[in-house]
């Protein structure tokens, strides 16, 4: 059976519901949970799934390594990663990184009220979010990492808005975590490792389409990541072999800056 493409309507043109498209969202993660699955793309479609089904304009998602480090893993649009990166690497932290480290869900309603971080706060609000909502990864006593919800209006996250982030990040907190116990305890750490090492390599894949192509660093991820998906690889090796100049850019991107199909 053949699934709907992301934002698109179903073979009948019928418009997807909500219900819809959290099924869908579902099925697409407990999927990972039977077979060996990419990483990157599992955690890519998650925050933008975040953004079509909750009442949120950008999601990112940190994880933690093995060395207590958190990096960013997945982040619907440039300037979300941006402001994740800020937090991340500033001494002040932010929401996110506290959600990472207590693995309790952190809520800024109004990031212009805001004192607790201030440098953070300021980043984002230039940026355009003015709310920013963390939801931890976790599993019983382990926490993981976070996924991060920002809004351009000040405000709370609805109920049934929280209880489907909770939901879809509890999912993918297991899908990580599932193969640790088919396999052995080190398994953990050495996969988000080798998923770390390729987003090195999707970063350098992204920036060698967006001076190819002119266009800006989406456009370029949607590019390698629709060329992945149409050819049924994973992002890391469609990524490694455009940086090994195994694959062209003009396979992916066409020059000139021209959109590619949303896959």
């Amino acid at each position: 059976m053949t699934s709907s493409s992301e934002g698109e309507s179903t073979s009948t043109d019928v418009p997807l519901t909500r219900e819809d498209l959290v099924a869908r969202t579902f099925v697409m993660l407990t999927d990972t949970l039977v077979a060996d699955y990419d990483v990157i793309d599992m955690l890519d479609r998650l925050v933008h799934s975040c953004v079509e089904l909750l009442g949120v304009a950008q999601a990112g998602l940190v994880l933690i390594d093995q060395r207590d480090d958190l990096h960013l893993m997945a982040s619907s649009d440039e300037a979300t990663r941006v402001v994740e990166l800020f937090q991340l690497q500033g001494a002040e932290g932010g929401p996110c990184v506290e959600a990472s480290r207590t693995g309790a869900a952190v809520d800024v309603d109004d990031l212009q009220a805001s004192t607790r971080w201030p440098r953070f706060a300021a980043t984002a609000l230039r940026l355009g979010f003015c709310s920013v909502h963390a939801i931890p990864m976790r599993l019983r006593e382990q926490t993981i990492g976070a996924l991060n919800l920002f809004q351009t209006e000040a405000g709370p996250l609805s109920a049934s808005d929280r209880r489907l982030a909770r939901a879809l990040a509890d999912v993918a907190t297991i899908a990580i975590l599932q193969q640790r116990s088919l396999h052995r305890s080190s398994l953990l750490t050495e996969q988000l490792q080798a998923a770390l090492q390729t987003r090195v390599v999707i970063e350098q894949a992204k920036g060698i389409l967006a001076e190819y192509g002119s266009v800006g660093m989406d456009i370029a991820f949607e590019a390698l990541r629709g060329h992945a998906r149409s050819h049924n690889l994973k992002l890391g090796i469609v990524a490694e072999r455009l940086v090994r100049r195994e694959l062209t850019p003009g396979l992916l991107l066409p020059q000139g800056g021209t959109r590619p199909h949303r896959r």
